[in-house]
């Protein structure tokens, strides 16, 4: 790995990984608000002092590392203003083993190896094999309940379907148009969404998901999209939660355990 030398330089290798920050920061807290307050924070410390930035490792990892800093000096998973959901959390969270979620999402939804993550989080590479297997029974344990999902595509939506009557939740069902999601939320209230954004007839997914939320109130929903890094910019109300296709049996698995303990979307703008 090439050291990063220049603020230029610096700023493009920050950039392109921002997005993923953003994922993950409101993954860990559930809330748009407060991880992109933890993301901007990461890269206030770098402006302030670029040696905190290890530039012999890629970017992701190195802008991942200084964020774990101040994530972990802070010891708060969310801001005292949150409600909702985000607040009922809490009660789940305290029983979990600490940095359990962080190096099960850093593992199956950052991507990031055994050996990256140790780095990130400052830890033995066979503590975060530990931590991952002990996430991976404690979040599945913790939290079930019913899913709608809304895809057009046959065949992802059975794929779906069979991971997440493995993990144990109920299926309410599956809508390939925002019509026919919003009657079938309407025929079962779900406790989580996960959906798609572009559907069968050209319609939004994010436009079916806001039309049951304004109907039945918060929830917490998963996106899908090839496209993840157009829906972490933080210019407007986005979701916590993002699986990227084509996507990996655990990084859904993932998801879905971290969606249940937060309600993640506010109404979006497609």
């Amino acid at each position: 790995m090439t050291a990063i030398t220049d603020a230029s330089t610096l700023a493009s290798a920050i950039g392109g990984e921002l997005p993923y920050l953003r994922r993950y920061a409101r993954a860990l807290t559930g809330s748009q608000g407060t991880g992109d307050a933890y993301a901007a924070a990461a890269l206030e410390a770098i402006l302030e002092d670029r040696d905190v930035f290890a530039s012999e490792r890629r970017p992701k990892v190195a802008l991942f590392q200084v964020f774990h800093g101040i994530w972990q000096s802070s010891g708060q998973p969310v801001s005292e203003d949150e409600t909702g959901l985000a607040q009922a959390a809490q009660a789940h969270l305290s029983k979990l083993t600490p940095n359990t979620r962080e190096a099960l999402l850093l593992q199956s939804i950052e991507e990031l190896s055994i050996e990256e993550i140790a780095f990130v989080m400052g830890i033995e590479q066979s503590e975060v094999r530990h931590l991952v297997e002990v996430a991976e029974r404690e979040m599945a344990d913790s939290v079930s309940g019913r899913i709608m999902i809304i895809e057009d595509e046959a065949i992802i939506a059975m794929d779906l379907q069979a991971i997440v009557a493995d993990m144990g939740h109920a299926i309410t069902g599956v809508a390939r148009t925002r019509d026919a999601a919003i009657e079938l939320a309407r025929a079962e209230a779900p406790d989580l969404i996960l959906a798609d954004i572009q559907l069968a007839d050209n319609s939004s997914g994010i436009d079916a998901v806001n039309d049951i939320l304004r109907e039945l109130g918060t929830l917490p929903v998963i996106f899908i999209t090839a496209f993840p890094e157009r829906l972490l910019t933080g210019e407007r109300p986005e979701p916590a939660f993002l699986i990227s296709k084509p996507y990996r049996e655990d990084q859904v698995r993932s998801a879905v355990s971290q969606a249940m303990f937060f309600s993640s979307t506010e109404p979006l703008h497609s």
